[in-house]
Formats: C-alpha cells, sequence, structure tokens
C-alpha cells in the first residue's frame, strides 16, 4: 500500500503550501472526538484527532474504529493520528490493528529517547516501514523534548535539534512527518518559551514540500508564538491541555447541579469552543 491519499499528509501538505496550521487536537473520549468534529464542520476547518498510546490501550479497537469513522464521516478533511508511541507494545497494537484493518492515518513513532540519533534511526526504521505497508505515515522526533504528560514517559534531559543532521535522519527513518526540539517542552513552561526560530526556518529550507513539521510542547503558549512559528514552517500543531482542562472542568461542575446529558453537552460545548479558537489562530478556518 502507498501512501499517495493518505489523509494526514494530504491535510498537511496543503497546510504547508498554503501557509496555515492544522490543529492535532487531542482527544481522551467519545465526547471530545464529537465536540472537534462539530468545531471543525462549523468553522470549514480539516484537522486531526489526536490520542496517547494510554487511550489507545484502553479503548483499543472499538475505540479506534470509532476515531476513525467519525473522522472520515465528516464533511472536512480530519485525520486520525498516534502521538508518542514509544513503547513497543504500543506501536505493536497500533501496527496489529492497522494489520486487522483498523489503520491510523498516522502515528508517531517515538524513539527520541535513544541515546544518538543512529539508535533512534535502528527503532524507528522497522516500525516506519510496517507502518507504510498498512498505508500509515509515520513522524519522528529529532532531538529530545523535556517534560511529559498524560502517561508518556518523562524526560529531564532536552537536545536541540541539528537541522544540518535532518536530511541524514529522515531519510534514515523514511518517516513523512518530524517533529523537531527548537526549546519547546512538554507540559508547564517555568521559564517564558524561548523557541529557537532559526532551527524552523532551517527545516523549512531543506523540507518545504517534502516533509510538514510539527509542534510539540504547546501548554501556555502565547498567540504570537504559534503564529510565528506557522510563519517559518509548521502545519501540524499538537494542543492537548488547552481543550481537556476546559472540558473537565465544565463537566466536573455541570455534574453538581444538572442532568448528566445536560451536563456533557455543555462541556462538549466548551470543548469546542477552544477548538474553534485554535481553528481561527491557526488559519484553518474556511480552509475546507
Amino acid at each position: 500500500m502507498t501512501l499517495d491519499n493518505n489523509r494526514t499528509l494530504a491535510i498537511l501538505r496543503k497546510a504547508e503550501a498554503e501557509g496555515y496550521g492544522i490543529l492535532a487536537q487531542t482527544c481522551y473520549d467519545a465526547n471530545c472526538v464529537i465536540g472537534l468534529v462539530r468545531a471543525a464542520e462549523r468553522c470549514r476547518s480539516p484537522a486531526i484527532i489526536q490520542m496517547f498510546p494510554i487511550t489507545l490501550a484502553f479503548g483499543k479497537g472499538p475505540w479506534l474504529r470509532f476515531c476513525l469513522d467519525a473522522a472520515h464521516q465528516a464533511s472536512v478533511p480530519i485525520a486520525v493520528n498516534l502521538d508518542h508511541a514509544t513503547d513497543p507494545e504500543h506501536i505493536e497494537l497500533a501496527l496489529s490493528l492497522a494489520e486487522q484493518g483498523i489503520a491510523f492515518d498516522s502515528i508517531m513513532v517515538d524513539a527520541s529517547h535513544a541515546e544518538t540519533d543512529e539508535e533512534n534511526i535502528a527503532l524507528a526504521r522497522p516500525y516506519v516501514e510496517r507502518a507504510e505497508k498498512c498505508g500509515i505515515a509515520v513522524e519522528v522526533e529529532l532531538g529530545r523534548l523535556e517534560g511529559g504528560e498524560a502517561g508518556l514517559r518523562m524526560i529531564s534531559d532536552a537536545k536541540l535539534t541539528r537541522p544540518e543532521k535532518a536530511r541524514e535522519f529522515m531519510d534514515g527513518t523514511g518517516a513523512r512527518v518530524l517533529a523537531p526540539s527548537i526549546g519547546n517542552l512538554h507540559g508547564a513552561y517555568l521559564n517564558p518559551p524561548n523557541f529557537r526560530q532559526d532551527i524552523l526556518r532551517d527545516l523549512q529550507d531543506t523540507f518545504k514540500g517534502s516533509i510538514p513539521l510539527c509542534l510539540h510542547g504547546t501548554d501556555q503558549l502565547p498567540d504570537e508564538l504559534f503564529q510565528e512559528c506557522i510563519k517559518n514552517g509548521i502545519s501540524k500543531i499538537n494542543i492537548n491541555s488547552w481543550g481537556r482542562d476546559a472540558y473537565a472542568k465544565k463537566l466536573a461542575e455541570g455534574l453538581q447541579t444538572k442532568p448528566f446529558p445536560d451536563a456533557v453537552e455543555e462541556a462538549v460545548q466548551e470543548f469546542e469552543g477552544v477548538c474553534e479558537r485554535f481553528f481561527k489562530l491557526f488559519g484553518s478556518a474556511g480552509k475546507a
């Protein structure tokens, strides 16, 4: 199977060519998935439903099938992505489901914990080859981000991406999407973020039109920093806590005084509002 019609790559390549960003929103339950789809359809925006391995491990095939149906039956282009698949059992689960006909549009094979780029390549390459046989595009990380969240491995020693190594790395892994380390981190920023935009510009010069770039570590970032990153080549933007926390807070509050369906509807609407804000901020509203 080829990646000629891969949904994630089609969404990201159009965004890169037209200079806007794509919201890849982490979803923890069906309510979040429905909220993201409703918001995307209302804004006429492409989007990506994203999940962590811990969520896939909980819901397995039926959960992934639900997400794929919700995405692929939407009236706007929506893909489904597995984020930060690091442990072999999580990657194996995703690929075994794909081989049974329940395939993500894309997955991130995260071997950034490796000590060297060569080790990263050696760990990622076999999974990339197997994924592509199932029509799944793979994202990899060059360098290493600090932090951790939602069941992810905690990393304490960041390494910035070296643009001069990027082409060799992507050729070595065979992956189709690159997540660079530019001073971003997972979780809360204790100090104001200081992103190396020069790294992004160099990567954009190297990969524009061939390898989309993905921004991780977006908690608490100011609007202008998102927009600067898009200008310098980012097309996929991972969002987690902005939507998750607003949804969870609204649901917890509503359940104290309202019937369950009413509390859920209000919480989903809160989640939709976060998604809509990012569609407009990233410039993707009206692009579908």
